[in-house]
């Protein structure tokens, strides 16, 4: 059988979709993934995936009318329609990617069940639907659950494996205590976002024990990650401009990855990188890192969430776990 999967965005959300894909592939079908062309490069060198049609969806909102827009649409149509498909499945629940079956014709159309997706006017363009059973609390056991409608059993508790996406990058995690530990300060959420001071002190406990510190950071973040590194001082310092490549190099090279609830979390722990993930605003049993590394600090009393002495003591855990 041949599978279409519209996950468009974003990092996060297309980390967690990976082993639904790996999934797929695992039970004999072919796969094609509707992506934006920046999340291109993580999906590329994946084994589980035949063929990606990328839809720059957020540029034709730009211009919904214009003829470019147009043009642009009929091509990624008529891209799907020569894959094929005999089944589309919509993980995303948005309009904007569950329209992509309908309009190439497939005629098995699968997306989640009212009340599961994200847009109820999803539905509209859906064949069928599925109700995720109690045990997928985890979005990516949400993912997985498409497969029923497939009559694939899903193999629960499914960990992304991003390493073959990347395989041209350096070991990831290797423990040496000269790679640095990369901090993540930024977040696409404001209410997710771990205060940029704990960051700081976070960044001071990890130079004053010799561990260097790097600051990684996304659009719209360069200032809270230079803020953080001047005021932790040395041995800290921030990360240069990254694309999402460049990004997945300064991950695979680090002792360990410390963040939000935010996608280059993901990604590393999906690198098999150590990942301390910091949990306050979000709930880790649905949203958390999966991957064989990793662990979370969760505080849900404080609304800023665990302090820096506990995300160093959970670092220290993994550091020496990595290295042991």
């Amino acid at each position: 059988m041949r599978v279409l999967l519209t996950r468009l965005s974003s990092l996060g959300d297309i980390v967690h979709t990976l082993p639904l894909a790996a999934a797929l592939r695992d039970a004999g079908h072919t796969v094609a993934w509707v992506v934006e062309p920046e999340y291109l490069p993580l999906l590329a060198g994946g084994s589980s995936i035949d063929r990606i049609v990328t839809a720059p969806t957020r540029r034709w909102r730009a211009g919904p009318l214009g003829p470019s827009t147009l043009v642009g649409i009929r091509a990624t149509r008529d891209e799907i329609r020569r894959f094929g498909p005999d089944a589309a499945l919509d993980p995303q629940g948005l309009v904007k990617s569950a329209v992509w079956g309908w309009l190439a014709g497939t005629g098995r159309r699968i997306g989640f069940a009212r009340g599961w997706r994200r847009e109820a006017a999803a539905g509209l363009f859906y064949s069928e639907t599925v109700q995720p059973p109690p045990e997928a609390r985890h979005v990516i056991d949400l993912n997985l659950s498409l497969l029923a409608a497939l009559e694939i059993e899903p193999p629960w508790g499914g960990q992304p494996d991003a390493r073959s996406l990347f395989a041209h990058l350096r070991p990831a995690g290797s423990g040496v205590r000269e790679a640095p530990v990369v901090l993540l300060p930024g977040s696409g959420s404001r209410r997710k976002t771990w205060p940029a001071a704990r960051f700081v002190d976070l960044a001071r406990r990890c130079a004053g024990e010799g561990i260097p510190v790097v600051v990684a950071w996304g659009p719209g973040e360069k200032d809270v990650a230079d803020l953080v590194a001047r005021a932790a001082g040395p041995g800290v310092e921030t990360a240069p401009p990254t694309a999402l490549v460049e990004l997945a190099e300064v991950l695979a090279g680090s002792a360990a990855v410390v963040g939000g609830d935010t996608g280059p979390l993901h990604l590393a722990a999906a690198l098999g990188v150590p990942a301390v993930g910091i949990y306050f605003a979000t709930d880790p049993v649905r949203n958390g890192p999966r991957g064989s590394r990793v662990c979370v600090v969760r505080d849900a009393v404080d609304a800023s969430g665990p302090t820096a002495e506990a995300v160093m003591a959970a670092l220290a855990d993994i550091l020496r776990s990595a290295s042991g």
